[in-house]
């Protein structure tokens, strides 16, 4: 009889019976955790109540009822089917991938994108420094900051340590401030170069505006540290004027060098208050440590015992600042001759022990090098007591001889450096008499007598500049200064050498002169009008500035000028006309002057007209107008007239040279309108040879002087 509850039939039970078994037994005997047990845990078994199965000729096992009553048909091997048990290994939830399974592959994970940040180095060396300045910060220990911003690598970042190291420290008390100057005098030279140190407090002058937001006295502090680092002899105190050209006056960058210079470095003792201005912190300051070193030197000078001297130097705990005593070492040997023995011998010791390290050995002879100048006002032997111990130092293996080769190239780069200085000295004394008294031949004969001619552009550049910053007659007094010198003594490569260095330097010459492009401009369009350069000089100079650089559009306007209608007669006036005369306009009176003496002029007449032109760098043109006019006219009066201006030191022979040259360069010219000419000027040379007013080697020597002339013309 039926019950409510459904009935199976003994068939069905024991088939159902033994799946069960038989599953049991596989979940044992499988690994652990393939199937999910109980594996019937979340399926119930339902079964049709009696009497009310419609499934009539139709095999039981196929058919189940969902709980909503209706007929399901179930899939092959009791498998799906809402309602239904499922297959016999199903398992009702999502599969996972178990990792710790021995059977796990990896072929079988999902694949992911995984999305990559392309770090930025500078980035990445800006967070690298801010925990090496936190530990240092906490520890005090500046080899080991100074190692590990060795083996951060990116030397060339290092500036930017510098603006951070300095930055920090602003904002913290003076502990930190001291700890900051310290470690950058540790890092100089050993690790950070020092045109890094200046670059870096370039960038942290450059960004005071936006320290100042965050700290109140941040132009004051900032100033200290500039000071600081002047006082630590890590900034040249040339630094402070060079810097200030490079910011606007009313940045706060501005305000910190002026701070500088007025309240710490002009006060009287302003090294002694400087150092102490943090209160020393835990370190000692660099005055007391030279002292120190100072007295340590000199006991060991009066003692000899360089195990004692070799251990005052160990406690002094600065070996970033052992390069001070070397230098002091060498300048007491060359102060006491007796003392070189003894201090070459504890040098030697404190090397081999690794007491001084071989950088710190080669900076200190670098230091001592560069201070020698100095040092011979009271050893006046000092250069030369260098120079002998140096050897002595490289053959006993304490000095690396890498040091003789740098330090002939520093010294030699040093020299040239100093001779440099002192002709731009000079030719500013020069050209500040010339434009006081207008008086070209006394200024070419100074340039002679200085006798740099390799420095002939740095003179042109000093020139014009000088020249920008004054009136129009000083511009005038300049282009027209620019033509004598052309043809006296500089050659087109000077000029053109000296152009490209104004041209390179526009953007610092604009801070100071507000329209230097434009005036720049005209000097170079006037040169070519004036024949000192040819438009092709133009291009060479183009070609060799940067293509969108001040000075590029400056050579693009020069040649806008020169193909402008009218050029020459603008150009010959743009300065107003000055007080020297025009080129052309001298041609002009050249050609009447000539014209008037060939016509039954007298001869004392036509020399005075040449003395009152008043450019005597200039009478090549005479020369060459008269020879010319010799040939058309085929009048031999014009050689009297040059004899005479030559007897009468009028016309030198140097600009006889000149226009006899120029003639020569011109010869295939003139021979279209004076068939004669080759034979007549041959004529004429060997007659002026004969007279003594032209030089018997001319023949062998025009070659030069042709192939200059064609540059020029």
């Amino acid at each position: 009889m039926a019950t409510s509850e459904g009935f199976l039939t003994d068939e069905q039970r024991e088939m159902l019976k033994t799946a069960s078994q038989n599953a049991e037994n596989l979940l044992s005997s499988s690994p652990k955790g393939l199937f999910p047990s109980p594996l019937f845990s979340d399926h119930h078994l339902k079964v049709p109540a009696a009497g009310k199965s419609g499934t009539a000729g139709v095999a039981v096992r196929h058919v189940r009822r969902s709980h909503s009553g209706k007929h399901v048909r179930v899939k092959k091997d009791g498998g799906g089917g809402k309602g239904t048990w499922g297959k016999l290994l199903d398992t009702d939830g999502e599969s996972h991938i178990d990792r710790n399974d021995p059977n796990y592959d990896s072929g079988e994970e999902p694949y992911q994108l995984v999305g990559a940040t392309i770090s930025d180095p500078l980035d990445d060396y800006k967070k690298a420094v801010v925990s090496i300045i936190e530990e240092y910060f906490s520890t005090g220990d500046v080899e080991v900051a100074a190692s590990d911003l060795r083996e951060l690598g990116s030397s060339n970042y290092h500036l930017y340590f510098i603006k951070r190291l300095v930055s920090m420290a602003m904002d913290r008390h003076d502990k930190e401030k001291e700890m900051a100057s310290v470690l950058l005098s540790a890092l100089y030279a050993d690790v950070i170069s020092p045109s890094q140190i200046r670059d870096g407090f370039v960038i942290l002058l450059e960004s005071a505006d936006d320290l100042a937001v965050d700290i109140l006295d941040a132009v004051d502090i900032l100033a200290l540290f500039v000071a600081r680092a002047v006082v630590d002899d890590i900034l040249p105190p040339a630094f402070l004027t060079r810097a200030k050209k490079a910011l606007p006056e009313s940045s706060k960058g501005f305000q910190v060098l002026q701070t500088t210079e007025k309240n710490y470095l002009s006060a009287p003792h302003h090294a002694e208050l400087v150092e102490r201005r943090w209160g020393g912190s835990t370190h000692i300051t660099v005055e007391e440590v030279k002292k120190k070193i100072a007295d340590l030197l000199r006991e060991y000078v009066e003692s000899g015992d360089a195990v004692e001297a070799c251990r005052c130097i160990r406690e002094l705990g600065v070996s970033f600042f052992h390069h001070e005593v070397v230098k002091r070492a060498l300048v007491l040997a060359m102060e006491i001759r007796t003392a070189e023995p003894l201090i070459l011998k504890l040098l030697k010791e404190a090397s081999e022990e690794g007491l001084i390290s071989s950088s710190q050995m080669a900076k200190g002879f670098a230091r001592l090098e560069e201070s020698l100048d100095d040092l011979a006002l009271d050893i006046p032997s000092a250069k030369s007591l260098f120079q002998s111990l140096v050897p002595k130092a490289i053959s006993e293996g304490w000095l690396d001889a890498s040091f003789m080769k740098s330090s002939g190239e520093d010294g030699q780069a040093q020299a040239e450096e100093e001779k440099v200085k002192r002709f731009k000295e000079e030719v500013v004394t020069i050209i500040h008499e010339y434009f006081l008294s207008d008086d070209i031949p006394e200024l070419i004969r100074s340039l002679e007598d200085l006798g740099m001619p390799e420095f002939n552009p740095i003179f042109l550049k000093k020139l014009i500049t000088l020249a920008m910053d004054r009136k129009n007659r000083e511009k005038e007094m300049a282009s027209v200064l620019l033509s004598a010198l052309h043809i006296e003594i500089f050659s087109t490569e000077d000029i053109v050498n000296g152009f490209i260095m104004l041209l390179e330097s526009a953007e610092d010459t604009a801070l100071d002169i507000l329209d230097a492009s434009n005036e720049l401009a005209l000097f170079l369009a006037r040169a070519v009008i004036d024949d000192v350069l040819v438009p092709l000089n133009l291009e060479d100079i183009g070609s060799k500035l940067q293509p969108n650089c001040s000075g590029s559009e400056t050579v693009r306007m020069a040649r806008s000028l020169i193909a402008a209608r009218h050029a020459g007669e603008r150009l010959l006036r743009c300065w107003g006309g000055g007080t020297g005369w025009a080129v052309e306009d001298a041609k002009d009176k050249i050609l009447k002057l000539l014209e008037e003496y060939e016509s039954g002029g007298v001869l004392g007449e036509a020399c005075q007209c040449i003395r009152d032109l008043g450019m005597p760098f200039f009478n090549h043109e005479v020369v060459k107008k008269a020879l010319v006019m010799a040939m058309e006219k085929k009048n031999d009066r014009m050689l009297d007239l040059l004899q005479v201006c030559f007897n009468e030191g009028l016309i030198t022979i140097n600009q006889m040279t000149k226009g006899f040259t120029r003639i020569k360069d011109g010869m295939d010219d003139l021979a279209l309108d004076i068939p004669n000419a080759e034979e007549k000027f041959n004529f004429y040379v060997e007659c002026a040879q004969k007279k003594g007013w032209l030089l018997s080697s001319f023949g062998s020597s025009v070659g030069d002087g042709s192939s200059k002339a064609v540059a020029a013309t």
